[in-house]
Order: C-alpha cells, then sequence, then structure tokens
C-alpha cells in the first residue's frame, strides 16, 4: 500500500503538468523570469522580467509622464523668426512726399500693390523690379524696397504687412470638426491651439491620440497625455502634420476571472483592481491569490529605474529586446493575499493594450489530475462489481 501510495503522488505531480489549463500558473511565469532565451529553453523566446506591485513600484509607475513629442520634437522657447515664403500675399504701401513722384500724385501721396511670393521666392515691384522676399521678415523686405527706391522716389518710405501665409500652413485632419489647412500666426501656437481651429477633436481625450509629422521625424502621443502635460504641448512649425485619430484604449483580462475578454476603459484612468472588477473579479474556486500578472512592454525609463541599471544591463546581455517604439518587456505581479494590495492596486495604472492574467491555484491542476485518473479507476470498480454479481448469481 505504501509503495502504491508513492506511485500516485509521484503519477499525481508529474501528470498535473499535463492537464487542461488557460495558462501558466505562477511558478512557471517565476520560473522564466530573468532568463535568456537559452535558459528558458526555447528558440525565439522573449526574455522579460519581473516585478512585484508594491507601494514603489506602483508609484513610479504612476508617476511617470510620457513625453513622446517631446523628447522628439522639443517644445522649444518660441515662434522663432517668422519669415516670408513662397505663395504669401502681402501688401506693399509706398510713400512719397512730394506729390508728382513715382508712386504719389495731387491728390494722393502713397500706392498700394498686392504682391503673390512666385515660386522663385520673388515679386515684382514698379521701377524697382524683381525683390527677393522669401527667407526675408517683413522688414527686411521693407528695408530692401527702400534702399531700391533712394534715388528714384521722392523721399519714400515703405510698409510691408502680410496678408495670408500660405507658406506658413499647417495640415490637421481625422478626428476633428473639420480637416483643414491651418495657417499660423506670427505668434507661437501649439498642437492644442492649432487642433482647436480645426474644430477640436470628436472623441474625449482620453481615448485620442495625436500625430505629429515633421519632415522625417513622427511621434504620437495620448490627448489626455497633451492636456495634462504641458512639456507634450509642443509648438508646430509651417509645413507640421497632425492626424488626430479615435482610438478607445482597451485592456485583455485571461486567466481564473469569471470572464476571459477584452475590456474598453470606458473611462479617464483605469487602476488594476479596477479592471479586475471589469472582468467581475476572480473565480474564487481556482484562483492563485499570489498571481496576478500584468504583462506589458513598458517605457525604457521607467524598467530602468524599476530594474536598476545592473539589472537592466543584465537583461540586455541575456536578449531583452525593446518593441518598435523602444519599450521593454516587463511583468508586474500582484500578490493579493496581503492586505495593503488593495490600497497598491488602486494606483497601479493600467495602460493601453495590457495583457493581465489571474493564475488558477496549483491545486486546480490537482484535482483536474484525479478526476481524470478517477474515471477509468470508476469504470473498472463498476466492472469488476457487475462481474461478482453474475458469478454470485450462477453459484
Amino acid at each position: 500500500m505504501v509503495r502504491l501510495n508513492a506511485i500516485l503522488i509521484c503519477a499525481v505531480l508529474t501528470g498535473c503538468q499535463a492537464v487542461p489549463g488557460e495558462g501558466p500558473v505562477s511558478s512557471d511565469i517565476l520560473a522564466d523570469a530573468g532568463k535568456s532565451g537559452q535558459q528558458i529553453g526555447r528558440e525565439n523566446a522573449v526574455p522579460f522580467d519581473i516585478v512585484d506591485v508594491d507601494g514603489r513600484s506602483a508609484r513610479l509607475v504612476s508617476d511617470y509622464v510620457a513625453t513622446a513629442l517631446n523628447r522628439r520634437f522639443g517644445i522649444g522657447g518660441g515662434v522663432g523668426q517668422v519669415v516670408i515664403g513662397v505663395g504669401d500675399q502681402l501688401k506693399v504701401t509706398i510713400f512719397e512726399a512730394g506729390s508728382d513722384g513715382l508712386f504719389s500724385t495731387t491728390d494722393s501721396k502713397q500706392t498700394n500693390l498686392d504682391l503673390v511670393v512666385q515660386p522663385d521666392g520673388t515679386a515684382a515691384i514698379p521701377y524697382v523690379g524683381a525683390v527677393k522676399f522669401s527667407g526675408k521678415t517683413l522688414e527686411q523686405a521693407r528695408q530692401t524696397i527702400l534702399k531700391q527706391l533712394v534715388n528714384k522716389a521722392v523721399e519714400p518710405d515703405v510698409i510691408v504687412t502680410s496678408l495670408s501665409t500660405a507658406s506658413r500652413n499647417v495640415t490637421v485632419s481625422g478626428a476633428v470638426g473639420r480637416s483643414a489647412l491651418v495657417p499660423l500666426n506670427l505668434v507661437s501656437e501649439t498642437i492644442n491651439e492649432v487642433i482647436a481651429k480645426a474644430g477640436g477633436p470628436t472623441s474625449q481625450p482620453y481615448e485620442t491620440y495625436v500625430t505629429l509629422v515633421r519632415g522625417k521625424k513622427t511621434g504620437t502621443a495620448l490627448l489626455k497625455s497633451i492636456i495634462e502635460n504641458p512639456s507634450e504641448n509642443v509648438r508646430v512649425q509651417p509645413g507640421d502634420q497632425i492626424f488626430v485619430t479615435r482610438d478607445p484604449r482597451t485592456f485583455t483580462i485571461l486567466g481564473s476571472t469569471k470572464q476571459n475578454k477584452r475590456v474598453d476603459f470606458g473611462a479617464n484612468d483605469l487602476n488594476l483592481l479596477e479592471a479586475v472588477a471589469l472582468a467581475g473579479g476572480g473565480n474564487d474556486s481556482a484562483i492563485d491569490a499570489k498571481g496576478y500578472f500584468v504583462f506589458r512592454y513598458e517605457e525604457p525609463d521607467v524598467v530602468m529605474s524599476l530594474l536598476g541599471t545592473e539589472r537592466f544591463d543584465a537583461m540586455l546581455a541575456k536578449g531583452m529586446a525593446p518593441d518598435s517604439i523602444g519599450r521593454y518587456p516587463i511583468v508586474y505581479r500582484l500578490d493579493m493575499t496581503h492586505a495593503d494590495s488593495l490600497i497598491v492596486g488602486q494606483t497601479f495604472p493600467v495602460k493601453n493594450r495590457d495583457v493581465i492574467y489571474a493564475s488558477r491555484h496549483p491545486s486546480v491542476d490537482v484535482v483536474k489530475f484525479l478526476s481524470i485518473v478517477a474515471r477509468p479507476i470508476g469504470v473498472a470498480n463498476g466492472i469488476t462489481n457487475v462481474a461478482q454479481d453474475i458469478e454470485s448469481l450462477e453459484n
């Protein structure tokens, strides 16, 4: 009997690895964390590290402010020098002191000229010829014309006014009130101000993304982040393209919860406890309270702060690699057996496209295996009992 029990225990421990399940148990995830693909034992495995969700890590992740646009473009110190460009419409007013000059009469001592800067950057002025306007400020253009009129006009003076700035347009399209070419003012203007000129966003800031294209650079940020973090509200430049898109933020929840599904945030912010609650909470008969996991590609600044330089460099040496936008794979674990997890979980933010996995308790696999083993044993016992009954009847 002792030998039989030993064999049964070994069979249970071995068989538990082969029973059906919705994913790994906590021990499997912890075993793979911090290892290289070779150590994990699978070709092309994705190395990742794991961080416990506690007061420090939750605060660090919550306090981090993404600065994708500021890092890529910079907010700058102002609009800089505004210059005339090709296609700009100008009004040039020329004054003369005399009443019978080149540009004056007895009735008027001024002449108004409406000009459009041509593709070569010039525009023609009578008695002056082609004047280079492109690349000059209004004052520089005024001085250029004035210099050309000396010794030609009677004590001339010049005013140059900008009527329209075709060279200083920004394209705004997508989920806005009206897609448009938005002309920039002579003062500094930010992304939010330009979007407002295009009728504003058509969706809530927490599900609206803004993409800024400038030359060969592209950056995308959540409109909510731009509003809450002024450094992300970068100043636009002529020729910029702004695309506004609606993309509701979602997360996916799997494992031993009452529902496995993809869930919309439906709110400005969402913490880990709220996310689990949206799936009906954990399954009391199967959940491992120590095994709530969040799988995420995290910002490099956050990963380095959580792991520390030495541990981060070690993971890079083991093959941990960023995704296409520079974020690294990381797994967060929340241990719900601790009372303060109900506080910590409120401060840990869920992010777009997170995968939340609630691990099953190891005993679930044991029960499954025993039920599988018990079925043939029960059938065998039933057959034995029937045979004994037949034998007794024959006797």
